[in-house]
């Protein structure tokens, strides 16, 4: 669709404020102004919803990779002591504004359910990210002890929770936050008799998990060697019959070789076939509900593939007036 033409802005226009209960529902992070403005749209559907995603409060630009490093996180991220910032690649503050943009939709729509209104929501990328960093309490701790944060390695900051090394040079990460997690990991690696002693010589009681995150190094320093004599399937064997909390450190090539969880096992997977790409395994939605079929998954639409369709069959145009649209460069359908 070309955007730059008035014809594609006025079919654009038609797809969004079409009529029926489950349409008018319109998401875009394209400056709500001109002609994709919210009074402009809902002068042809009264009760449209538009959900608008903005970079900063004031819809100034902001991205992902900006908002990131003022959240606080990438000072509290990396080696113990580095007072270098660190970046993880997850893109955690796009991601959880596009839930946050879902539910928000819902929560509109089944507004306009009720009351027959429609309505312009919008939602900024950096509120996404700070609401996070203060309902995790983060702010409440900066602002009562006047301390930052500061990166403790891969640690669980507040109980106990590291990562170790195995016999085969695997790593993994072995978490205790409740106090049956905690027997669990002790009894696994073989380090109850040595407990006692550390409670003593450093007075804590290892059945609480703050104290636990104070006696992290000393607990530590009798749980390697055990884990370090193992290799990774042994240490799976152990941990999986004592319930122990861990999960191994795997590349992105061993997630899809060696996981269980990541084949078609697992009922979220399923074998595509996505054109210009191959036959992959890829995931359907990671809901499952008791009175609705997951489904299987669907390859991802090549672009312009279904122009033609939505043109005859959602807007009721004729053949003719399409193929104009195509004749004019104002549609395009997908590439052979």
């Amino acid at each position: 669709m070309d955007l730059r033409s008035d014809a594609g802005r006025d079919l654009v226009t038609q797809l969004i404020t079409e009529q029926g209960p489950d349409n008018g529902i319109f998401l875009s992070n394209f400056p709500e102004s001109s002609w994709l403005s919210y009074d402009r749209l809902r002068s042809e559907r009264e009760d449209l919803i538009y959900m608008n995603i903005i970079g900063n409060p004031d819809e100034s630009t902001a991205v992902d990779y900006t908002v990131n490093p003022s959240s606080g996180f990438a000072m509290a991220t990396g080696p113990l002591g580095s007072s270098m910032p660190t970046n993880h690649v997850l893109p955690a503050w796009d991601t959880a504004t596009g839930l946050t943009a879902a539910v928000g939709i819902l929560a509109a729509e089944r507004y306009r359910q009720r009351t027959g209104v429609g309505q312009l929501s919008k939602i900024s990328l950096t509120d996404v990210a700070f609401a996070m960093v203060a309902n995790l309490g983060y702010m409440a701790q900066a602002q009562l002890t006047k301390e930052d944060r500061v990166p403790v390695g891969n640690d669980l900051y507040g109980a106990f929770g590291r990562d170790f090394a195995t016999k085969d040079n695997r790593r993994i990460m072995v978490v205790a936050i409740s106090k049956r997690q905690w027997q669990s990991l002790a009894e696994a690696t073989e380090i109850v008799e040595h407990l006692p002693a550390i409670e003593q010589a450093l007075n804590v009681d290892l059945s609480k998990e703050g104290d636990r995150w104070d006696a992290r190094d000393a607990i530590s320093s009798f749980m390697a060697p055990f884990i370090e004599t193992h290799d990774l399937d042994e240490i799976a064997k152990i941990f999986d019959s004592k319930g122990v909390c861990w999960g191994p450190y795997q590349t992105f090539v061993q997630l899809v070789n060696e996981d269980r969880r990541a084949t078609t096992e697992n009922p979220m997977f399923g074998r595509i076939d996505q054109p210009g790409v191959g036959r992959v395994l890829a995931p359907g939605t990671p809901l499952s509900f008791s009175q609705i079929e997951r489904g299987e998954p669907i390859a991802a639409p090549r672009l312009g593939e279904h122009t033609d369709e939505i043109l005859l069959e959602t807007l009721g145009m004729s053949s003719t007036e399409v193929g104009k649209l195509h004749d004019d460069g104002v549609v395009a359908g997908a590439n052979p």
